[in-house]
C-alpha cells in the first residue's frame, strides 16, 4: 500500500530528469494553483494527467495518498460552503449559517487548489528518492552558503521530514489496529464520539515518533553523520531530456502566468513601467 512521501522505483522518463528540474517545476505549479483561475486549475490538471503515464506510477498510488486528506478536503469544502456570505441558494432558508452560490463556488475551488498541491508534491515524491532530494536541494541552496545558510544541513532535514511522512501514517495505521483489537470504534457512533476515538490516537503517536527520531539521532551519531560540506555518490549534471522539459516547463508556466488574473494584476504595473 502506496503512502505519501514514498518513493516508488519504475523506470521512466520523469524517473530520469534532473532533481532540480522536478523542484523547480514543482515550485512553479504550486504557485500557480494558488494564484490560477480556474483556467489555469483545468491546465494543471491537463497536465497532470498527462503525466500520469509517462511517470509510470498509475492511478492507485494517486487515490491511496488522496486518502488521508478527504477529510481535510470534505472540512475545507463545507468551511465555505456554510460560512461564506453571498446569495442564498432558493432550497434553504437564510439562517445565520446558510448555504450560498459564493460558498458552493469558493469551496470547489479551494478544494480543487489543495487536491492538486497534494497530487503534485505525490507526483514529486513518487519519481524522486530521498537521496537524489537531498543532492537536488543542497544544489539549489548552495548560491545562499554566502549568505551563512548551512545549505547541507538544511537538505537533510528536508529529506528526513519528508521521509518521515510515510512513517508517521504508518504508525497511525498501527496505533489504530492496535486500539481497534482492544475494543476501540472508530466507525461507530455520531461525531463527537468518533472525535473522541480519534483523539485518544494523538498521545500514542506523538510519543511513537519521539522514540523514532531519538533512535534516528542515535543511530546518525553512530555512523559518524557530522554537518558541514559533503560530497555526493553522483553528481548532478543537465542532459539534453532536462533542457527539453526545462523549456516546456517554461512555456507551460508561462502560458499559466499569463492566465492567471490575480497575480498578473499584481505585476503587470511593476513591469510595464519605462525604465
Amino acid at each position: 500500500m502506496y503512502r505519501m512521501g514514498q518513493y516508488l522505483l519504475r523506470d521512466s522518463r520523469v524517473h530520469q530528469l534532473d532533481p532540480r528540474i522536478k523542484i523547480v517545476s514543482v515550485i512553479l505549479m504550486s504557485i500557480l494553483v494558488l494564484y490560477g483561475e480556474p483556467v489555469t486549475q483545468s491546465m494543471i490538471t491537463l497536465f497532470l494527467m498527462v503525466l500520469l503515464p509517462l511517470s509510470r506510477t498509475g492511478i492507485r498510488p494517486i487515490q491511496q495518498a488522496l486518502k488521508p486528506m478527504l477529510i481535510f478536503f470534505a472540512f475545507l469544502f463545507f468551511l465555505h460552503l456554510f460560512f461564506t456570505h453571498g446569495t442564498p441558494i432558493p432550497p434553504f432558508p437564510s439562517w445565520r449559517v446558510t448555504l450560498t452560490y459564493e460558498g458552493l463556488y469558493t469551496g470547489a475551488f479551494t478544494t480543487w487548489q489543495f487536491l492538486l498541491l497534494v497530487v503534485t508534491a505525490a507526483f514529486l515524491t513518487m519519481t524522486t528518492s530521498p537521496s537524489e532530494l537531498v543532492g537536488a536541494i543542497e544544489r539549489l541552496l548552495r548560491p545562499f552558503k554566502r549568505m551563512g545558510l548551512p545549505s547541507d544541513d538544511v537538505a537533510m532535514m528536508i529529506s528526513l521530514a519528508l521521509r518521515f511522512v510515510p512513517t508517521l501514517l504508518e504508525e497511525i495505521a498501527r496505533t489504530r489496529d492496535a486500539q481497534t483489537a482492544r475494543g476501540a470504534r472508530f466507525n461507530q457512533g455520531g461525531i463527537l464520539q468518533r472525535l473522541r476515538a480519534i483523539s485518544s490516537l494523538v498521545l500514542p503517536v506523538i510519543l511513537s515518533t519521539l522514540r523514532r527520531a531519538d533512535a534516528l539521532a542515535v543511530a546518525m551519531e553512530a555512523r559518524g553523520y557530522g554537518g558541514g560540506d559533503r560530497t555526493m555518490l553522483q553528481e548532478l549534471s543537465l542532459r539534453r531530456a532536462d533542457y527539453v522539459a526545462m523549456t516546456l516547463m517554461g512555456l507551460f508556466a508561462g502560458a499559466g502566468f499569463m492566465t492567471c488574473t490575480s497575480l498578473g494584476q499584481t505585476l503587470w504595473p511593476v513591469f510595464s513601467q519605462p525604465s
